[in-house]
């Protein structure tokens, strides 16, 4: 059974039990300012003033604006006051709720009824908030299911068909939108199974109570904030049971796995080869980034998003190559240092630190590579097997020295495998049965 690293630190704290003090350092106050974009979901228990509450007890601030008429749909925000809000600016994230029912419609319906104006709502936060975060707001089934709709699309007529499709619709949306994702659909479901003598409905069986109101809070300071919300000492007017209840389920729906509901972090990422003693060929296997800067440790940069790069280095000699990816303001970074030298160079006793061996070959459906020693501390380094076309067909870092490769993918004939390293790039023809 898998553990978070949080549930371990928290567990420490049994220490105490020992007699041993655990004192948890002061984190930092964080503040973020956020417009609330929906309908009476939103606005019924003044949600966004529940989250500003939570995250008071934590000693972080939010500061809130908020445009949720009862039954507003997503079509209607984008003629209404929440376009004008949202060209403001400087909001930190904007939460976005579809009317409660749409989201769970047929799905030629919400293709053009949802879909095409969540998409215009995220591109308006994009234009005029370039390092905002979208973020979706996953509602809830009814307590009983749909049942005016039911008769036209039956998985509605219960709370967990309902409930399912509006998931579903809330997911992709996040995806497709490059948005995060606030899971209080997901929390509820969990809170009906393990608590169910916890009421989240009103007597309307749609809107939510204050527990059911308390609980979205809770799964919005943990979108917002990435704190734990064991911490909260917040109870919203609950009994302490049920407010403690709630925020254990949050923990493990939200907060464990934080990184699901989150729009991913562009990954840095990048391989070279030498095209000659002077010019070098990099390839990108950055993920989620929408531009690249490359700094080639020469004093060049580039900035492009291309796969693929070739540097002309005007001299021989060690670089330290940098590449940043960026995406909505987000970042990461690689490097790498490439050393070029002559032919002439090269040390005899330099030459082996590259040679590798691959058996069988010719190969069926698995190859062996034997590697240097040399190489097994390089971070970048790695192994590659192109087809005879130039494809990449598979890729594998250096765990040790014995390297177990697949070739299911590779068709028969000549292949070429590479070890690439800092220390250059070194080629095996291979032969495919």
């Amino acid at each position: 059974m898998k553990t978070s690293l949080a549930a371990l630190l928290r567990g420490l704290c049994c220490l105490l039990l020992l007699g041993v003090s655990c004192v948890a350092p002061a984190a930092a106050q964080q503040s973020r300012r956020v417009l609330f974009v929906g309908n009476s979901y939103t606005q019924v228990n003044n949600l966004p003033q529940l989250v500003v509450d939570v995250a008071a007890s934590m000693g972080d601030v939010l500061v809130f604006a908020s445009n949720t008429p009862g039954g507003c749909t997503f079509q209607q925000h984008c003629t209404n006051a929440s376009m004008s809000l949202i060209r403001q600016g400087g909001w930190d994230a904007v939460v976005l709720q579809e009317q409660s029912q749409y989201p769970s419609f047929p799905q030629q319906q919400v293709e053009n009824e949802v879909f095409p104006f969540a998409a215009r709502l995220v591109d308006s936060i994009y234009a005029a908030n370039p390092c905002a975060e979208p973020m979706f707001y996953m509602t809830w089934g009814r307590q009983n299911g749909d049942q005016q709709n039911a008769q036209y699309f039956p998985v509605l007529g219960t709370y967990e068909g309902m409930d399912s499709m509006l998931c579903l619709r809330y997911t992709y949306m996040a995806a497709a939108n490059d948005a995060s994702l606030c899971p209080v659909g997901r929390v509820w479901r969990a809170l009906r199974q393990q608590h169910p003598a916890i009421g989240l409905y009103q007597s309307d069986g749609s809107h939510p109570s204050l527990a059911g109101s308390y609980a979205a809070a809770c799964a919005f300071y943990v979108s917002l904030f990435h704190r734990d919300p064991l911490l909260i000492s917040y109870d919203g007017e609950l009994p302490p049971e049920v407010a403690a209840a709630i925020r254990a389920v949050v923990a493990q729906v939200v907060y464990d796995n934080l990184s699901q509901w989150l729009r991913p972090n562009p990954q840095a990422a990048f391989v070279f080869d030498t095209l000659s003693p002077t010019v070098v060929r990099f390839s990108s296997r950055a993920d989620h980034a929408a531009s690249l800067l490359w700094s080639f440790g020469d004093g060049d940069t580039l900035s492009s998003a291309d796969a693929e790069v070739i540097h002309h280095y005007a001299d021989t000699g060690s670089y330290r190559v940098l590449q940043v990816a960026r995406r909505h303001c987000l970042s990461d970074s690689a490097h790498a240092v490439v050393r070029l030298s002559l032919p002439a160079q090269v040390a005899l006793s330099d030459v082996p630190l590259l040679d590798f061996s691959v058996f069988p070959n010719p190969a069926a459906d698995r190859l062996v590579v034997l590697l240097p020693s040399a190489v097994l501390d390089d971070a970048g380094a790695r192994v590659e097997v192109l087809s005879a076309d130039g494809r990449l067909v598979c890729s594998a870092p250096l765990s040790s020295g014995r390297l177990s490769l697949s070739l299911a993918a590779l068709p028969s004939g000549c292949a070429v495998v590479r070890l690439v390293s800092s220390l250059g790039v070194s080629s095996k023809l291979l032969i495919k049965k």
